[in-house]
């Protein structure tokens, strides 16, 4: 283990007690409560206008909280100015210093705490080895790549040894493959020092691919919060199961239930589903199933474990790993199914299919 920046020992952990941020008569964040784990990796994740961002100023003390309070640690920081919260920050734009190399970029938030010089020299090179930056301390910002650039950033950012590192949109600018590469190296780094990290982003493969938790937020509020894994494949409502991933979402009404599962008229159509939450018959619902967990098939099926449906090919389109088909099932009702690419799509636009999914797979939602 590296002895310049070494894993965090002081803790790093964060409640958010109805944190509110009011822009005029707008509140831009409602009411979030959140408590975040030492050493976890946590993102914010949700569209624009979600109040992910102002979260974290808030958390970073770059915005006023309105109401609320923040604990990291169990002292409530809200009134502590950025630079006496001893946080690390990682902003999409890099913020790196064109006048300063490499080393000196790195080595600011060192020289600002008035730490002895042989000490900088050793965390310095220590952060620089650890983003695989250490033949570059001599280069100046207008010689980097994105992705080295954004390196320095990170390196700056723990150098001092952080017990919490706020990271918004960090990767935004960067191309998809350096992107991928980018988290993956975040997430190593995170994982070796230990380390708290809160992300902002609103791409869902970025979070899903990083985090250890991630919170979905709409307008200000949470609507889910859970492992990836659990976001993706259980989602609280419709809203987060339309903006994690794709989705089909079926909508009708509740026609009977059973035990933790339901039966949904949707149009001529009747399918069964596992429930969220309790419902009652009579009401509106969803039925949710991801596009990969349907299976396209030539002839019907009977397997009472499975809702079937027939319909028609109306749209295949290649999208390298998967062929993305889109069935008509219904005069107003369509589904999308994701087919592992294995060849040529076996179906062709206008072919008569069959769809089913297991009801294990469905979920009933509410809005």
């Amino acid at each position: 283990m590296n002895q310049g920046v070494r894993p965090s020992s002081a803790g790093g952990a964060i409640d958010l007690r109805g944190v509110t941020k009011l822009y005029g008569g707008l509140r831009v964040v409602d009411d979030i409560s959140l408590s975040i784990r030492p050493g976890e990796f946590f993102s914010l994740l949700g569209p624009s206008g979600s109040g992910k961002t102002t979260t974290l100023m808030m958390v970073a003390g770059f915005a006023d909280v309105d109401r609320g309070a923040v604990d990291v640690d169990g002292v409530d920081v809200a009134d502590l100015p950025p630079q006496k919260r001893g946080f690390g920050m990682v902003f999409q734009n890099y913020a790196i210093f064109p006048h300063l190399n490499v080393f000196e970029n790195v080595a600011f938030p060192l020289r600002a705490r008035h730490r002895p010089e042989p000490e900088i020299r050793e965390k310095v090179n220590r952060a620089l080895d650890l983003v695989q930056l250490g033949s570059f301390a001599s280069r100046f910002a207008r010689q980097l790549s994105g992705g080295q650039q954004q390196r320095v950033a990170i390196a700056r950012a723990i150098v001092f040894e952080p017990r919490l590192v706020l990271m918004d949109e960090p990767l935004g600018a960067l191309d998809k493959n350096l992107r991928y590469d980018m988290q993956v190296e975040i997430k190593e780094i995170q994982r070796r020092l230990g380390m708290t990290v809160v992300y902002v982003t609103h791409d869902q493969e970025e979070a899903m691919n990083m985090s250890d938790r991630i919170a979905i937020l709409n307008r200000g509020r949470v609507e889910q919060v859970g492992a990836p894994a659990e976001v993706y494949e259980r989602p609280q409502n419709a809203f987060v199961a339309r903006f994690l991933g794709e989705a089909n979402l079926l909508a009708g009404t509740v026609s009977a239930q059973a035990a933790d599962c339901a039966v949904l008229r949707v149009g001529e159509h009747s399918f069964r589903a596992r429930l969220a939450a309790p419902i009652e018959t009579g009401q509106p619902a969803s039925l949710f199933v991801r596009p990969e967990r349907v299976l396209l098939e030539a002839e019907a099926g009977t397997d009472e474990a499975w809702n079937h449906v027939g319909g028609e090919v109306r749209r295949a389109s290649f999208l390298g790993n998967i062929v993305r088909y889109l069935v008509q099932v219904g005069p107003s009702l369509a589904m999308r199914i994701d087919a592992q690419n294995a060849g040529p799509a076996p179906f062709a636009v206008g072919a008569r299919v069959f769809l089913k999914w297991a009801v294990a797979d469905s979920l009933l939602l509410v809005e």
